[in-house]
């Protein structure tokens, strides 16, 4: 499912650049690979994603103290917004420069 090595400590952000790498691992992920190999999205694809992460999040939570749950929460939310902000700013990026004058 993940080509995410396991037992082996992956850094999460590259120490020359001071930029995240998260999204490099994602994009290399086998269940993402496997989604854009037809070029489209569909929905059991995402509710398949949604389970993936889902499995994740209740194998990791109890194991967290309150402190660090906390900093884990705090992270998870900060990444959301990081990824919904990249997509809209490539969305935009994307659109036509002009101005229809009809």
């Amino acid at each position: 499912m993940s080509n995410i090595p396991t037992g082996k400590r992956v850094n999460w952000f590259d120490e020359k650049s001071q930029t995240p790498l998260i999204d490099q691992y994602a994009r290399n992920l086998t269940s993402f690979l496997d989604v854009l190999a037809d070029g489209k999205v569909d929905g059991g694809e995402i509710k398949s994603q949604e389970a993936r992460v889902l499995g994740l999040m209740k194998e990791i939570e109890p194991q967290l103290d309150d402190a660090l749950h906390a900093k884990v929460t705090a992270l998870l939310c900060e990444l959301t917004a990081y990824d919904l902000m990249q997509t809209l700013y490539q969305m935009q990026q994307a659109r036509p420069r002009t101005v229809f004058r009809g």
